[in-house]
């Protein structure tokens, strides 16, 4: 993981890759709130409701009380952040930093936007 990511940034990434892993899911996320709490989720596809990792911590957060994103992370086989789990993270924080990474924990993005 690249160094100048906390410590904090870097367990969000190690929760999204466990939920990942765990489920056998395409994506896993992790999101820490405003008081430092983390949720973390792995994307559902069914065929009544399809989720993305993102999308699913953020709902994680938020249904616990959450009113604030401090951070983010997804780890996805895709090259790009996903569109709505993008849009979920600003609902709430709009300058909350999102780390998008790989399957083997490299980071190779940091959205701040």
């Amino acid at each position: 993981m690249p160094d100048d990511l906390t410590a904090e940034d870097t367990k969000l990434v190690t929760l999204a890759r466990a939920a990942r892993a765990r489920t056998g899911a395409v994506e896993g996320a992790a999101v820490r709130d405003g008081d430092g709490r983390t949720y973390n989720a792995a994307s559902v596809t069914l065929p009544s409701l399809s989720l993305t990792a993102l999308q699913m911590a953020v709902a994680s957060a938020i249904s616990s009380g959450a009113t604030k994103l401090e951070a983010a992370a997804v780890v996805t086989e895709a090259s790009t952040l996903d569109g709505l789990g993008h849009a979920a993270v600003r609902d709430v924080s709009p300058a909350a930093p999102i780390h998008v990474a790989a399957p083997d924990a490299t980071v190779f993005a940091t959205v701040t936007e």
